[in-house]
């Protein structure tokens, strides 16, 4: 059976043949790509395989440290039954979500306010706002070893962070949009709600995952106010009670570590096709 030979075609009026367009393609895209995606997911696959090796396996230096020939899931079982991770979740995910909550109710009307409203001092207060100093109602409400210290806590720097980036979003909602509403007889609230919110959501929706990851992650704040083991939150429990001197408990540590980022990671897995559909779907809709 005759061999069918591949015919390379020269594109007209030039010297580069078509072909050569896929080598020259992963070269330039698929290559990088596939080094980036080798390091970022590189952290996440050493963590997941030292949390199932064992404390003998651990320690062997006479194997590659890149394999795991003995799986075991007995520091996933001493975590939970030994630890307070269970709890320090728990707390965690109950600041982060109540915080974001807090946060883009509140960025989103003083983002609104100053991209919208006219008045003195609307610019002074948009860059003013990065420079909130914390006050001190933590100690004034003996709110220590309480998780509303990190409920009220944390909107100090998310507030700020999250209307700067609100504010970029509704300047670029076109004002006509609200102004028609507002002479069909809408209120100022009206056309924020029904018109300004809806478009500016991908904004929104980008604001809630910052938020929400700086609230996950949030570790000084979390070491000052908390102290009781069973109100401590996940970066704060595992930092303080799975190190003892110079002793780290690293299959606990590594299991930990990977269960508590797996949340965030799927949040922007589950969020990111509706963040870039509506970047590029279109601001108006008929």
């Amino acid at each position: 059976m005759a061999a069918v030979a591949r015919v390379k075609v020269r594109r007209p009026g030039t010297g580069r043949v078509i072909g050569d367009r896929f080598v020259g393609r992963a070269l330039r895209i698929y290559l990088p790509l596939l080094v980036m995606l080798v390091v970022t997911l590189f952290p996440f696959y050493w963590m997941a395989i030292t949390s199932f090796k064992s404390a003998s396996e651990l320690f062997d230096f006479s194997v590659s440290p890149l394999w795991v020939r003995e799986p075991t899931l007995d520091w996933y079982r001493h975590l939970f039954t030994q630890t307070n991770f269970p709890r320090w979740a728990f707390n965690t995910a109950i600041v982060a979500i109540a915080s974001t909550l807090i946060s883009l109710f509140c960025s989103i009307l003083a983002g609104y306010s100053l991209a919208r409203l006219r008045y003195r001092g609307a610019d002074t207060i948009g860059w003013g706002i990065f420079f909130l100093p914390l006050t001190f109602v933590i100690r004034e409400l003996h709110l220590f070893n309480n998780l509303w210290a990190l409920i009220l806590t944390y909107p100090t720097f998310l507030i700020p962070f999250c209307t700067w980036m609100l504010m970029g979003f509704f300047k670029g909602i076109p004002r006509e949009l609200e102004e028609a509403a507002l002479v069909d007889g809408a209120t100022r609230i009206q056309a924020m709600v029904r018109i300004a919110i809806p478009l500016a959501l991908p904004g929104i929706l980008a604001a809630a995952l910052f938020a929400f990851t700086l609230s996950w992650n949030e570790f000084l704040y979390a070491l000052i106010f908390m102290n009781d083991s069973l109100v401590k939150t996940i970066p704060v429990g595992v930092t303080q009670e799975l190190i003892h001197g110079d002793e780290f408990f690293w299959g606990e540590l590594m299991a930990a570590a990977l269960l508590g980022s797996v949340p965030v990671a799927v949040l922007y897995s589950f969020f990111v096709d509706y963040f870039v559909a509506g970047m590029t779907a279109g601001a108006v809709k008929g």
